[in-house]
């Protein structure tokens, strides 16, 4: 078993370099409180299943078990005296010499120990007692009996509840044998369970010497796993390095367009602005053209309409009373019939215009998309100024990752583990050589326990045979002088049984004794502190066996007692099936993070990174012919305008009166004369009316309309024009600035995120592969499962069943004293006597030992000589005769 722990101390070592655990460095390294960009995959570690399962269900003899407990409860009430047993260690650790036990601490240690056992002592001495004097006593019974005292005299007096004494005394000893019987039987069946749990620790021996080898198998494979895993980190690495230009290029970008790409916007939309601006300026020159040329038609037709319609006025048939004032009406109505506004009067808008027209030679629309394309060239700038630090940064992961694989083979871990299984071949061959041996042992154990059962059955069978014989062989019309063969034979079968039971029952106490001492305080003091794992605090102890040794275990594996490392807290681990790396707190002698912080983050990489430097002065939004170009949009002269005047005529309308409601009118008027020529002339020159209004006064009023348009849109651009320009400047300026002298610490603080995030992977590698190695990697749950095999084998096998053992047999022993009592009792009722209590009622005789001649024809030689007595008038029938100073 110890070299097994070496060559396991041995495995570990090496284990703990070649995994991972990041744990001190980890809050000490600020790279690892980076957040990750994008958690990895990094798989699943190779797992083993162990086949041990180390649980043990008794069965049905699990309640005798339970019996046998509840029996040392009451022996032994007391809890587990941690305190005591250390204090006797730390005490007697040099052992005890001349008169250190008469020391006061000595004294009171072995008073505590005394009261602590006391249960166990008035139970051994009482079982010594028995041993000791069940011999005398059956010695003594023997001598009595040959005197003709304790029941030797055969010679038995009749009473009147004879019967009944006899059926209590049957009744008892059936009671009492069937008591033996399940006794012995609760023996032998412990003896049996002994010898069939022997069979099954080979299968417990065979699975945890396989566990071992998978244990040792498997543990290479994972730690190739967890040094293979690191490419993923490293792959992802350089995937984030080869996409520089798209990740910190890209989050570079982002951070300035919220000031570069509005400033860009707005110089683009001023090239929207300008078109719009020539648009309105040309549509205002061809709706003045169109409205002047379209003044001069209307006002001649107005003129040629206004003439014709006066001269009709004028004709003799508005002479008549009743048309008279209808035509005079319509005659002061001619006025009306002319041109409201004047648009010849207007400026021209051709100056502006062609100023507008030379601004918009310049494409400013381009100029613009050529600063949105330096700007978003952010990513390529990023991708070429940081190509040399990329391929450093490249090369040192190379070498990382191949000082990673070199470390792993830098210890003979798999010479090692061969080792390792060899020697566990070789120990299970060793073993199982033994197996012959332990089977010889057992069976001659098993034989000597059957011999002890055969004791008690011996016992058992002279009184079964006994009650059987006596039982059937009775004839209660017999006297005892006369009864039957078959009865005398129950009787001496009742009293061998007697005398087996005290040649057999001093043996049996001292083997009851023995076993009882040993196995009870194994059980109290080993196997149930193994259970509730008590007894890991007595061996966890500090200073425990040397005063300037802290704990054992650190001190035996590591010579370094002082670290906090318990077998206790070890076999927890282990009991969680965790890794033995953390079971063991190797990394207070193997810190494996200051090598991964050292070889996948090195100083070397740090400086590299924070070397990134990324300069985007050659960046330019807008070129100065675009400003230029601005500038002079803003000096166009479309400010310069008189809009007012423009609004003026365009709101007068185009005639004095709508000529749609003066032809209507003029209508209404000519139906109200009598039908003739005038009213046919009026409706004639209501039509032309309409007709003038609908070729002429409609388009110019469309002209009109767009003329409106165009105007007020000149208007508002016109006023917002200056304070626009100046702001697209200003935005672009502050922009250009902003990337020419403050860009830096954008860069920084972008640069930063990228190097927290490229840090980030190496930290979720070393995360994996701590908890990898603390959780998966070389579960050592064998080791546990060999400290609960070793108490399954020691105290559910063994000191279980030997419990029962003693406890079975002891029962059996203390049943043997009624046994004996009630055997010798009921033997007076079936054994033939030599004398007995007659009476003759006709001679009025009684006869010790022989019958009187009347009664059953035998020649009495000593009758003569016998005075007679009337018994039946002084002594009862079934009262012995009185004894005379003669006889």
């Amino acid at each position: 078993m110890d070299m097994w722990w070496k060559v396991a101390v041995v495995l570990v070592m090496c284990w703990g370099l070649t995994s991972s655990e990041a744990r001190e460095e980890h809050h000490d390294s600020s790279p690892r409180t980076a957040m990750f960009r994008a958690p990895l995959d990094f798989g699943f570690v190779p797992s083993v299943v162990y086949e041990t399962h180390a649980y043990y269900e008794p069965g049905p003899i699990g309640v005798l078990f339970h019996m046998v407990h509840a029996f040392l409860y009451v022996v032994q009430p007391n809890p587990f005296p941690k305190d005591l047993i250390v204090n006797m260690v730390q005490q007697n650790m040099g052992g005890i010499k001349g008169d250190d036990y008469k020391k006061p601490e000595n004294v009171v240690l072995l008073l505590q120990a005394i009261y602590y056992e006391l249960g166990f002592i008035v139970l051994t001495v009482l079982g010594v007692l028995f041993v000791l004097f069940m011999p005398i006593v059956g010695l003594c019974f023997c001598l009595c009996r040959c005197c003709e005292n304790c029941g030797g005299e055969m010679h038995q007096r009749q009473k009147k509840n004879g019967d009944c004494l006899r059926g209590f005394y049957m009744a008892t000893l059936i009671a009492t044998s069937v008591f033996l019987a399940v006794g012995v039987t609760i023996t032998y069946a412990a003896n049996q369970n002994i010898t069939s749990q022997i069979k099954s620790t080979r299968r417990l021996v065979s699975t945890n010497i396989r566990d071992l080898k998978s244990f040792a198998n498997y543990t290479p494979v994972q730690i190739d796993y967890l040094a293979a895993q690191y490419t993923t980190a490293k792959n992802r690495v350089l995937s984030d390095l080869d996409n520089i230009g798209t990740l910190l290029g890209g989050q570079i970008h982002n951070q300035l367009e919220r000031e570069v790409v509005p400033a860009l916007d707005n110089a683009l939309r001023m090239t929207a602005a300008m078109r719009e601006a020539k648009e309105s300026l040309e549509s205002v020159t061809t709706s003045l053209e169109t409205l002047q040329e379209g003044t001069g038609r209307l006002q001649n037709s107005l003129q040629s309409e206004r003439a014709s319609l006066s001269n009709t006025l004028n004709d003799q048939a508005c002479s008549n009373g009743d048309v008279t004032h209808t035509c005079s009406t319509i005659r002061g109505t001619l006025s009306q019939l002319a041109l409201s506004a004047n648009f010849n009067g207007l400026p021209e808008v051709e100056g502006p215009l062609a100023n507008l027209d030379a601004v918009l030679e310049t494409d400013l629309s381009n100029i613009v998309q050529k600063g949105y394309s330096s700007f978003n060239d952010t990513p390529r700038m990023v991708r070429e100024q940081t190509k040399g630090i990329v391929s450093e940064v490249k090369g040192l992961l190379d070498k990382s990752c191949g000082e990673i694989i070199g470390f792993t083979k830098m210890f003979p871990v798999e010479p090692a583990l061969e080792n390792f299984t060899k020697f566990l071949t070789e120990s299970q061959k060793n073993i199982e050589a033994y197996y012959p041996q332990i089977d010889q042992l057992d069976f001659y154990r098993w034989i000597g326990c059957v011999v002890i059962c055969c004791m008690v059955v011996l016992v058992l069978a002279f009184n079964f045979l006994g009650l059987l014989c006596g039982s059937c062989g009775y004839d209660k019309n017999a006297t005892p002088t006369a009864r039957g063969c078959l009865s005398n034979t129950g009787g001496n079968l009742l009293m061998a049984s007697v005398g087996f039971s005290f040649i057999f029952s001093w043996v049996l106490m001292g083997v009851v004794v023995t076993t009882f001492v040993v196995g009870g305080n194994i059980e109290k003091l080993v196997c149930e502190p193994l259970a509730n794992r008590q007894i890991f605090k007595i061996i966890d102890t500090p200073y425990l066996v040397h005063p300037a040794k802290k704990n054992v275990l650190p001190g035996m594996l590591f010579q370094d007692p002082n670290i906090d490392l318990t077998i206790g807290s070890m076999y927890r681990d282990c009991y969680e099936n965790n890794g033995l790396y953390s079971a063991l707190q190797l990394e207070t002698k193997f810190n494996f993070n200051k090598f991964l912080n050292a070889t996948v983050y090195s100083l070397e990489m740090a400086k590299l990174f924070n070397s990134v430097n990324v300069d985007l002065q050659g960046m330019l939004l807008l070129e100065q012919e675009g400003k230029d170009n601005l500038i002079d949009f803003a000096n166009t002269g479309i400010g310069e305008i008189d809009y007012q005047a423009y609004l003026t005529e365009v709101n007068k309308g185009v005639t004095v009166v709508d000529l749609l409601s003066y032809a209507n009118e003029l209508e209404a008027q000519a139906d109200q004369l009598r039908r003739g020529a005038l009213e046919n002339a009026l409706k004639g020159h209501a039509s032309s009316i309409r007709q003038i209004h609908k070729d002429q006064v409609v388009p110019m009023e469309q002209a009109m309309g767009t003329l409106s348009q165009s105007i007020k849109l000149l208007q508002k651009t016109s006023r917002e024009l200056p304070i626009k320009v100046t702001n697209v400047l200003n935005a672009i300026e502050a922009a250009e600035y902003l990337i020419s002298n403050n860009v830096s610490h954008v860069v920084k603080q972008e640069t930063e995120k990228f190097i927290k995030n490229i840090v980030g992977y190496f930290s979720q590698y070393t995360a994996w592969v701590k908890h990898s190695l603390a959780m998966e990697v070389a579960q050592c749950k064998p080791i546990s499962n060999i400290v609960d095999s070793l108490e399954i084998v020691a105290c559910s096998f063994i000191v279980d069943s030997v419990n029962t053992f003693w406890f079975g047999l002891g029962g059996c022993c203390m049943l043997l004293i009624p046994s004996i009592i009630i055997s010798v009792k009921l033997a007076k009722f079936y054994r033939r006597m030599d004398t007995e209590d007659v009476y003759d009622d006709s001679v009025d005789v009684v006869v010790s030992g022989y019958h009187s001649e009347p009664l059953y024809g035998i020649n009495n030689p000593v009758m003569s000589s016998y005075p007679s007595y009337d018994t039946m008038r002084w002594y009862p029938r079934a009262s012995a005769p009185p004894r005379q100073p003669d006889w």
